[in-house]
């Protein structure tokens, strides 16, 4: 067997600026690239609005969204997009092998209530939208293309598959520390209690901190984080059972219906082959 290439880091894909978006062309559409996994982005910033999608593999964004009050790190399966907001610092890393497709939209033309970064769902309009918009000239075509794109992003379904992470600095340390174990230990079925009491923290205090600072409960970014970590599995082909094992499920079907309640589809819809 060959042996697996080390990381690749790439500053950009090309020069955004390329692609700059403008009240007269809102929408601009980046060339498509296949990345292989591990690849990864360095961490940058746009004056402008960013989706990010793939029509195969998986992504992991990681954005601090200088419109919301919390870092958050995306698992982007095929069936999403990320809205990264304008001035947003970011990342992106290839978890599986993904054919990368990017929008750049205008600040002024951004969907009313799209300030923040947000996942989303993808259409097949859309998708079609996105890759057609690649080949976009100046022109009544693309004014067009662009305008039902942004019609089909005002419409689409919000996809809260984030995992909200207190800000590394400024955020509450014990929440941090708190929120970096279970990331780091996504099969242990331990108590709220329990991992709050390992940072110093009460069981009210780390609620109130999930509360105040991450605008969620335990329970739910919970359920985010064993998201996030079965994602990549189920992308690489990991039979569903062991992804739920990895997880802290003790059933395959427990498993499934969390899947299917969170995203949609089973978990067979998101499995490599």
């Amino acid at each position: 067997m060959p042996a697996r290439p080390p990381p690749s880091s790439l500053p950009l894909l090309d020069d955004p600026a390329m692609y700059r978006p403008s009240p007269t062309r809102p929408v601009r559409g980046k060339r498509a690239r296949e990345m292989r996994p591990d690849t990864h982005f360095e961490p940058h910033e746009h004056a402008w609005a960013q989706i990010a999608y793939c029509v195969s593999g998986t992504l992991q964004v990681s954005v601090q969204d200088v419109r919301a009050d919390h870092d958050v790190s995306y698992v982007v399966p095929s069936s999403r997009a990320v809205w990264i907001a304008p001035r947003s610092r970011h990342t992106v890393a290839v978890l599986s092998w993904a054919e990368l497709h990017t929008l750049y939209v205008d600040p002024g033309a951004a969907p009313s209530g799209w300030q923040a970064s947000r996942m989303f769902a993808v259409s097949p309009l859309l998708r079609e939208l996105i890759v057609a918009l690649e080949r976009g000239e100046p022109g009544p075509r693309e004014t067009h293309l662009a305008a039902l794109t942004l019609l089909e992003l005002h419409s689409a379904e919000a996809a809260p598959l984030g995992v909200p992470l207190p800000r590394a600095e400024g955020g509450d340390k014990r929440l941090r520390a708190l929120c970096e174990a279970v990331l780091h230990a996504p099969a242990e079925r331990a108590t709220l209690a329990d991992w709050a009491g390992r940072v110093g923290a009460s069981e009210r205090t780390a609620a109130r901190l999930f509360r105040d600072q991450l605008g969620t409960s335990y329970p739910h970014w919970r359920r985010q984080v064993v998201l996030a970590h079965a994602l990549p599995l189920l992308a690489r082909g990991v039979p569903v059972g062991q992804v739920a094992a990895a997880c802290g499920y003790a059933s395959e079907s427990a498993f499934g219906a969390m899947v299917k309640a969170q995203l949609g589809q089973p978990p067979s819809a998101f499995q490599g082959k």
